[in-house]
Formats: structure tokens, sequence, C-alpha cells
């Protein structure tokens, strides 16, 4: 009996240990679990419920309008400026900081000396946020403080830059400025993919005769298309959710020349009290996101288990 009483009590405590070990982490991780599901995912599905209700100040549940507010929301003028200036922003933005980005990192990658100095001071702009940005900007492309007045201050008279005060060409100062701020990002998601490139392949090809330019053209890009895709994901969300950087120079001025659909939003459910409206915008926003980030993963997930 005092055997059989020794062997159990150990059995007993091996059993809630493992009891422990399994359900720890899940009681540790159960209350941002909840959290998420709350306020990601339940505002997410409060947020379409409000698209298809009348809502206007406050949430009204009690007159449904169903479509209603979409189809408002694409004949209203101001939605459809919002989406000719996302893509404008979008294709410029996303471009340019590729390009720029891929330059950088081509130019890093070359083993020069001060890379070490180089490449913070290339990211220190994504450090800063996007409000910090926008006054900067705005500071220095006013025309009464900014670019313009300090070259005539020194003598040129004449030089004029007054793109952030005109209607048409304003949206591109917004793009200056973003693209100013996320490049660095860029280069260093392109340096990573350029120093993972096997080294074995560009030797092989430098003894075959073939140039750097071809190298780089025929061999290292094409194999860094998964960081082309990245990069494009990236940054083709942080477009379509502009707000912040928009509100800081322009405030969607002149006019509604920089209005976003992220500040369409803004302005429709707290300015104009169209929280119905504002609502509607959101979830198109949010298909818009969507619509990049599911194929994305698809395509990243897809290939694995293949």
């Amino acid at each position: 009996m005092a055997d059989l009483t020794t062997t159990a009590v150990p059995r007993t405590a091996t059993d809630t240990r493992a009891t422990l070990q399994e359900w720890l982490p899940k009681i540790v991780l159960a209350p941002s679990f909840a959290i998420i599901l709350l306020f990601v995912y339940g505002f997410i599905i409060f947020t379409a419920f409000l698209s298809f209700s009348g809502s206007k100040l406050l949430p009204d549940f009690s007159t449904w309008v169903g479509f209603g507010n979409y189809v408002r929301l694409f004949n209203h003028p101001n939605w459809t400026t919002a989406l000719k200036n996302l893509a404008i922003f979008s294709i410029l933005y996303i471009v340019v900081c590729s390009v720029i980005g891929l330059g950088l990192a081509i130019f890093l990658d070359q083993k020069i000396r001060g890379e070490g100095v180089l490449r913070p001071i290339y990211l220190y702009p994504m450090a800063l946020s996007f409000i910090v940005t926008g006054v900067a900007w705005k500071w220095f492309l006013d025309p009464g403080i900014g670019l313009e007045h300090v070259m005539q201050t020194w003598g040129w008279e004449s030089f004029s830059f007054r793109w952030i005060k005109e209607g048409q060409m304003a949206i591109y100062t917004i793009v200056i400025a973003a693209v100013w701020q996320s490049s660095g990002f860029v280069m260093a998601m392109f340096l990573a993919g350029l120093r993972g490139v096997d080294n074995e392949i560009i030797k092989a090809a430098q003894i075959d005769g073939a140039s750097t330019m071809t190298i780089y053209r025929r061999i290292i890009i094409p194999l860094m298309r998964p960081v082309f895709l990245s990069a494009f994901v990236v940054l083709a969300h942080l477009a379509i959710k502009s707000y912040d950087l928009v509100v800081a120079m322009t405030d969607g001025g002149p006019g509604t020349a920089t209005w976003t659909p992220a500040l369409f939003m803004q302005k429709f459910t707290f300015g104009r009290n169209e929280m119905g409206m504002g609502a509607a915008s959101a979830m198109v926003m949010m298909m818009m996101i969507f619509a990049i980030i599911v194929p994305y993963l698809y395509s990243e997930l897809g290939g694995k288990k293949k």
C-alpha cells in the first residue's frame, strides 16, 4: 500500500503540471483575444450595420435604408474626388517609393563606407509620425514662410512654388511628403532582399561575363519578387488609409482638392452628422484593403502549402 501511495502522488503532480502547461498560455492569451474580437471584429460588424441604417448624429437602428447609403456615396461628387485623389496618390506613392527605395538599397548594397551612418539617416523619417511630417512639409511648402519665401529672400525673386495652395497641384505635395517619409522603409525591405540573394548565383553570372546591370536586371531583381509584393501591400495599405498626413498638410483643401476616402469618412461622420454614409465609406475602404491583403495571404499561404 505504501508503494502504491508513493507512486500515485508524483503521477498526480505530473498530470497537474501538464494541465497547467497546456492551459496557462490559453488563459494568458484569452483577454487579448477577447479584446481583439470585441474592438476589431465587433466594431467592423457594428460599422457594417450602421452602413445600412439611416444613422445621422447617433446610431439609429430603427431606420433601415438598405444600400441607400452606398448609392448616395457613389453619387456624391466629394466621394468621386476622393477616389480620384486616392488613385493619383496611390500610383505615384507606390511607384516613386519603390524606385527610390530600390535605388538606395542597391547603392548601400555596394558595401560602401559609412553604410552604418547612411542607413539610419534614410530610415529616420519613418520614425516620425505622419502628423509631424505633415506639419513640417506644410511649413516648408507654404509660400509665405517656406521654400518660395527663402528663395526670393536670397535674390531669386521670380521663383514660385505654390503647389500646396493650388487645387490642381495640392495632391502632389501630399505625395512628396509621403514619399519622403516611406522611401527609407522600402529601402530597408529591398536591402534585406538583396542581402538574401545567393552569392553563388551572382558569382556564376560574373564568371559568365554578365555585367553588373545585367545581373541586377536578369537575376537579382526577378529573385526579389516576394519583396516587391510585400512592399506593394504595405504601401497600398498606407495609401488607402491616408488621413493624418492630409489633415496636417492641407486639411483636404484647397476646397476638396485633397480629400481622400479616409478624410471623407471623418468629415461626413463627425463633421456633417452623416454616420450612415460615413460607415458606408469606411466599409468600402475596408473592401479595398481586403482586395489587396486577401490575394497576398492566399499567395503566401498557398505557396507554402504547395
